[in-house]
């Protein structure tokens, strides 16, 4: 079966740094959109970042971009969002998720495998 495993969240002090993992099994991974997704508590899942097969194409929300950087290594079935100047906004479970598609898409609702999430929390 398919399975999306992240790790390397944790708690850091705004400013600092975490770089998120995300290792896929179960799946074809060169098929699949890689997206990032985050939620905070008491807001709704909120895109941060994707990226398409071949990792030349990315797309980012508005709140992350020149902070966050999104890449794959498809010999290793792997995604990673590397976070840079993190703020306490940015605290919330930290989610990747796979689309079987071609073009990157922000809409949760289209994503067809998710992980179980990582926790980051920025602490001010």
């Amino acid at each position: 079966q398919v399975q999306l495993v992240e790790s390397g969240g944790g708690l850091v002090q705004a400013g600092g740094s975490l770089r998120l993992s995300c290792a896929a099994s179960g799946l074809t991974f060169t098929s699949y959109v890689m997206g990032w997704f985050r939620q905070a508590p008491g807001k709704d899942r909120e895109f941060v970042s994707g990226i398409d097969w071949s990792g030349r194409n990315t797309r980012y929300a508005d709140s992350v971009k020149g902070r966050f950087t999104i890449s794959r290594d498809n010999a290793k079935n792997t995604v990673y969002l590397q976070m840079n100047s993190l703020k306490p906004e940015d605290t919330a479970v930290y989610y990747c998720a796979a689309d079987n598609v071609v073009v990157i898409t922000a809409s949760p609702v289209l994503y067809d495998y998710w992980g179980q999430g990582t926790q980051v929390t920025v602490s001010s």
